[in-house]
C-alpha cells in the first residue's frame, strides 16, 4: 500500500498536534511535532539569552542546536529532545508560548528548522503539523489540511489545558497571546501562515475532536486508497 505526506496547518490552539498524532497512530505513520522544534530553540533562546534581533548571534546559536525526537513508549508518541535532553514539558510553559511566534518568525531560524523537516521527504509516511508544512516544507504533499476554529472556542481549550498544569493562568492572558501569535504568525515576512491552494479546510468549532478525526481519517484513506 503506498504511503503518502499529510500536513495539517493552521492557527494556534485549533487541535493541530492531537489530529496529527491520532492520524500518525491510525495509519501507522511518522508524527513529526514542528512546533516543538521552533518550542526547542525558543527554550534554548532565553536559557542563553541570545538576542534573537541580532542576526549574527542567532546564527552561533543555532549552530550549537542539535534536534531529535525520541519515542515515549508510555505515552505512544515522540519527546523533544534539545541536544540530547528531554524538554517536552518545559517546552509546554507559557514563558515559551509567549515568545516562540517571535523567535519562529526569524528568516534564520525558519532556514535551519524547515532544512531539518525537510530531511524527512523522501520516506514519505509522515504526518507533519505546523504553520507552514503544506507551503513550505511539503508542497507536494498528498494531502494538506488547514485546521481553523473561532477564537473564542481555541481560547478556552488552551485556557483549559493551561489552567491544569498553572493554577496562576488566566483567560485574559491566554487570549493576549493566541491574539498575539496569530498576527505574527500571519503576517511575519518569511512562510507567513497561510492556507495552500489545494489543502482542505477543516473547521472544528463545532464538531468533537472524535468527528474531526473521522473526517480527516477518511480524507487521508482515499488519497491513499484504501476506500
Amino acid at each position: 500500500m503506498k504511503k503518502i505526506i499529510i500536513t495539517i496547518d493552521g492557527f494556534s490552539s485549533c487541535g493541530k498536534s492531537t489530529l496529527a498524532k491520532q492520524l500518525a497512530k491510525a495509519l501507522n505513520y511518522v508524527f513529526v511535532d514542528s512546533g516543538a522544534m521552533y518550542r526547542a530553540i525558543t527554550l534554548y533562546f532565553l536559557r542563553n539569552q541570545i538576542n534573537w534581533d541580532d542576526s549574527n548571534e542567532v546564527l552561533k546559536a543555532l549552530d550549537n542546536i542539535h534536534l531529535s525526537f525520541s519515542y515515549n513508549t508510555e505515552k505512544g508518541t515522540s519527546d523533544m529532545l534539545l541536544n540530547g535532553e528531554n524538554v517536552e514539558i518545559l517546552i509546554r510553559e507559557m514563558q515559551i508560548s509567549d515568545n516562540v511566534s517571535a523567535v519562529s518568525a526569524i528568516k534564520e531560524v525558519r532556514i535551519f528548522t524547515v532544512a531539518q523537516q525537510q530531511l524527512n521527504t523522501e520516506s514519505k509516511g509522515i504526518v507533519m503539523d505546523g504553520r507552514d508544512i503544506g507551503t513550505v516544507v511539503f508542497p507536494n504533499a498528498e494531502l494538506k489540511i488547514f485546521l481553523t476554529a473561532s477564537i473564542d472556542v481555541r481560547v478556552q481549550r488552551r485556557y483549559k489545558e493551561l489552567l491544569a498544569k498553572d493554577a496562576t493562568i488566566t483567560f485574559e492572558r491566554v487570549k493576549q497571546n493566541l491574539v498575539m501569535r496569530d498576527e505574527i504568525d500571519s503576517t511575519r515576512d518569511v512562510s507567513p501562515l497561510r492556507k495552500a491552494d489545494d489543502a482542505i479546510v477543516l473547521d472544528n468549532t463545532n464538531i468533537t475532536m472524535e468527528e474531526q478525526f473521522e473526517i480527516a481519517l477518511n480524507w487521508a484513506k482515499e488519497k491513499i486508497g484504501m476506500n
